[in-house]
Formats: structure tokens, sequence, C-alpha cells
């Protein structure tokens, strides 16, 4: 078990890494290819373009041939994609790169999450996801210290060395015994899509997606039209990674023992009032906190809205790999939305209008939460708690 979750954050962290890997990069390539804020945003959501494309495809490979083999396809495209990164020359071939790489996240998500859920007992679901996303978040900030890596040595040294990852992970990946295939259940899907806690899981993916992109195409544009070099700005996203780190299994924890309703809740709000506060366009030494703590409320939107998912899908019978084909459509809608919309957004009205819608998006799904707790993720929290010698959760 322990080797698989090792390999399963191992991937996930290298899959997210790559995908903000640009974040620093923007204004660079800005400089080197005359990207504007438009396409810069197209850039960034290139990357979820290709994981809506593939992904349900992805939760079909993994439910039909297995976990593994989804995931050693996802592979292949991700270092493919790393060598045309490296030497792509203008916007469209970057854009190409992108698309691959975005493609073949959409099968390593599928079967890496699949391949978990399988191996993991249900009162530890919530802490195993959130270990998970606590690494691929940890990726995800720690993408853009790799994109000032090659900002500054060249981004073929760089993008090509992290390619050549992508042939370890395949090896690594073939020395783990792989989990059953499951029986493809099209009649499912339409069970799921009517599903609360189902349709509330992708709704949570799809907006902690949506402000994770703003977030990451407007803060370094912010930044370094403040005079922020590359490396100042990847070390911003860095600390916000060490907070992801520790935040994302204690939030994953917290949905174990109280349900995913309760993070989420808080998640939501800090979300919305970071999204304000960042709409102040702060100077830089206020602006940063603001970046790193934000990271970290829209992390936890990433962890529940797993949670979510998955208890929905079992409440309908519908396999892991496919439910999690459908969380890649539901992210990559919210990627391809935040950062295409907030850059032009931005470039027409001036960056604090995204973030004020940001917030308006949050407080109005803060509202829309329902009431209760999905009744097995309540019943088995309930057991898991501790109890004080009257026997009184939590006392």
């Amino acid at each position: 078990m322990r080797r698989l979750v090792a390999l399963l954050a191992a991937l996930v962290l290298v899959d997210t890494m790559l995908y903000t890997a640009l974040t620093p990069l923007l204004p660079h390539l800005a400089h080197e290819v005359g990207l504007s804020k438009s396409r810069a945003g197209a850039l960034v959501a290139a990357y979820a373009v290709g994981a809506l494309v593939a992904g349900f495809i992805g939760g079909i490979a993994a439910t039909n041939f297995g976990p593994r083999r989804a995931v050693l396809i996802g592979l292949a495209s991700m270092g493919l994609s790393g060598f045309g990164f490296a030497f792509a020359g203008g916007f469209w071939t970057l854009f190409a790169a992108r698309l691959l790489q975005g493609a073949g996240s959409g099968f390593t998500w599928a079967g890496a999450f699949a391949w978990l859920l399988a191996a993991t007992p249900r009162v530890r679901r919530g802490e195993m996801i959130g270990t998970a996303m606590g690494a691929a978040t940890f990726g995800a900030m720690l993408g853009p210290v790799v994109g000032a890596a090659a900002a500054l040595a060249g981004r073929g040294v760089v993008f090509g060395s992290l390619a050549g990852l992508a042939v370890v992970l395949i090896v690594w990946t073939l020395q783990l015994d792989p989990a059953p295939c499951e029986t493809i259940a099209f009649a499912a899907v339409g069970r799921a899509l009517t599903n609360t806690w189902f349709v509330w899981g992708m709704l949570t993916m799809m907006l902690g997606a949506l402000l994770f992109g703003v977030l990451v195409v407007l803060a370094p544009l912010h930044l370094s039209a403040a005079g922020w070099g590359a490396a100042a700005i990847g070390a911003v996203f860095l600390a916000a990674a060490g907070l992801e780190t520790v935040q994302a299994p204690l939030s994953g924890r917290l949905s174990d023992r109280r349900g995913p309703l309760v993070p989420t809740r808080i998640a939501f709000a800090g979300g919305g009032i970071m999204s304000l506060a960042l709409a102040s366009g702060a100077r830089p030494l206020a602006y940063v906190p603001f970046v790193v703590v934000a990271g970290g409320f829209f992390g936890i939107l990433l962890t529940t809205g797993f949670t979510f998912l998955a208890e929905g899908a079992e409440e309908v019978g519908l396999p892991q790999g496919m439910a999690f084909g459908l969380m890649n459509v539901a992210w990559a809608v919210g990627a391809v939305a935040g950062p295409a919309a907030g850059g032009a957004i931005a470039g027409a009205t001036g960056d604090w209008v995204p973030f004020v819608i940001a917030c308006a998006l949050c407080a109005a799904a803060l509202a829309a939460l329902p009431r209760g707790a999905p009744q097995k993720v309540h019943a088995e929290a309930s057991l898991a708690m501790p109890t004080d010698k009257l026997g009184v959760p939590g006392a």
C-alpha cells in the first residue's frame, strides 16, 4: 500500500508540476514569442483542453484495461510532450505540446485515483485522497519553481530532463501489481449526473480548477509588473507548496471524521475572502501572502471534490475509473475557463474584475452547498470519531 501511495503521489506531483511550470515563464514567453494576455491565458488553458478531450476516454481506459495501463499511456504522452515543449519555437508549437500534456494527464489521473481507491479502506479514503492531492498541489506550486529554472537555464535542459523522468515513472509503474479491471457501465453515468454528491464533486472540482487558473495567470503577471523576476515569483509559489503539503492530508482527515462538507465550506469562505483581497492589487509584500493562502483554500476544494465524486459513484454503481474520467472533464472545464477568461477579462478591464468574480462564485457556492452529509460518509465518519466516556462524538 505504501509503495502504491508513493508512486501515485509521484505521478500526480510530476503531472501538476508540468501544468504550472508555465506560470513564471509567462512573462519570459510573452517577450520571446510575443504573447498577449489573452494568448498567455490560452497557453495555460491548452493543458486543460487536452484533459477535457481525453478525460473521459482515460476513464474508460482505466475501467476496461485497468488503472495501470491507463497510467502508462498517460506517462508516455507526458514524456513526448515534455520534449515538444522543450524545443517549441512559437505559440502554436507550444500550444500543441501543452495540449498533448493535458491529454496524457487525463489518462494518468483517472488511472491513478481508480488504482488508489481500489486499495484503500473506506474509512481512510479522505486521508489517502488528501495525501495524493497534497502531492498534486505541491507539484502545482512547485511547478513555478521549475518554470523559473527553465527561464534561467533554458527550456531545453529543464523540460528535456522532465521528459526523461517520465521514463523512470514508467519503469516504477511496471514494478507494481495492477488493480483489477472493472465492467464499463454507461447507464450508471446518467444516474451519477443526477446524484447530489457526484454533481457537487464535479462542481467543486470545476470551481477549484477555475479559481486556481485565475490565480496562476494573474498573480505572476502582477508581480512581474512590480519588478519581480522569475526566481522570486517561483519562490512565492514554493512557499504556497509548503503550505499545501501540510494542509491537504489534514483536510482529508477532517473529511473522514466530519464529512467533506465541513472543509468545503471552509474553502469556499476562505477562498472568497482571499479573492477579494487579491482584487485590491496590493503591493507585492502584502499581495504575496494573499497568493499563498488563496492557493491553500483552492487546494482544499480539489481534495473534497474527489471525496464527493467517490461517494456519489459508489451510491449509483459507477466504476471509479469512469467517475474519475468525468472528474477530468469537470476539472478541465474549470482549468480552461479560469486562465482563458481570467486573462481576457483582465486584459480588457484590469486584474481586479476576475478576482471579484471569483469571490462572487465562492459566495454563491457556499450558499448553495447541501446541508446534510452523504449518508455513508456520515455513518462511517461517526464511527471513526473519538468519543468521551459518555460516547459523545468529538467531546
